[in-house]
């Protein structure tokens, strides 16, 4: 049998709160395949983005452990080349142009060089911004400036992808053509997915679906 992507096993976080401690998880277990997509749900503070940081190794779990293709190493050198990341505002660079944003996601792990331009293009026009790659964010729409979220964090050929409520900035309209194009690049290049939503339309169009409730997950 081959080894999960990714495995969290007995995941559990807590928060001080002034004199209160408040347990976000509790004892999380999840597996995701490769090339597997996996939606979560769950009411806002329900800790959908703690559980983000934990598999993103952002962050130490309380108890329990992330895996990473079997391995605990979830440390920074590592995380550059195994996992993309998106999130709901962007976080592009506004002094780069489009290229160069997705060009950044290369520099974490070693000076871009002519094949790492050539695919910085590629994802680009993949993402439909071929003839936008010289554009500044501030001349790009709200669903340009996700897509080219979306190329930098596939720019290193990732085996996983994360994405927080990644259309949270979006019209409806938008919304829904950047959910069919991030499945369908990682469809295309067996990523694996782990989609944080609050719809439920857009959790459904995953493989897999849980809900997160009172700290645990749950099937959808």
């Amino acid at each position: 049998m081959n080894e999960p992507i990714l495995a969290a096993h007995g995941v559990s976080k807590s928060y001080l709160s002034g004199d209160r401690r408040l347990q976000i998880l509790r004892g999380v277990d999840l597996t995701l395949g490769a090339g597997e997509s996996l939606s979560i749900r769950g009411e806002s503070g329900s800790g959908k983005s703690t559980l983000l940081h934990l598999l993103a190794g952002l962050d130490t779990p309380d108890t329990g452990e992330v895996r990473w293709q079997g391995s605990p190493d979830t440390g920074p050198q590592r995380r550059g080349r195994f996992l993309g990341m998106v999130f709901q505002s962007f976080y592009l660079i506004p002094e780069l142009n489009a290229r160069e944003n997705v060009l950044m996601a290369r520099r974490i792990v070693g000076r871009p060089d002519a094949g790492a331009r050539a695919r910085a293009d590629e994802l680009l026009a993949r993402v439909g911004l071929s003839g936008r790659t010289r554009h500044l964010p501030n001349q790009l729409s709200g669903g340009e400036r996700q897509r080219v979220a979306v190329a930098r964090a596939l720019m290193n050929s990732p085996p996983l992808l994360l994405a927080d409520e990644p259309t949270g900035n979006l019209d409806e309209g938008t919304a829904d053509s950047v959910i069919d194009l991030l499945l369908s690049l990682c469809a295309d290049t067996r990523t694996a997915l782990v989609l944080v939503t609050h719809s439920l339309t857009f959790a459904a169009k995953a493989q897999r679906r849980l809900f997160l409730h009172d700290g645990l997950l749950q099937e959808a």
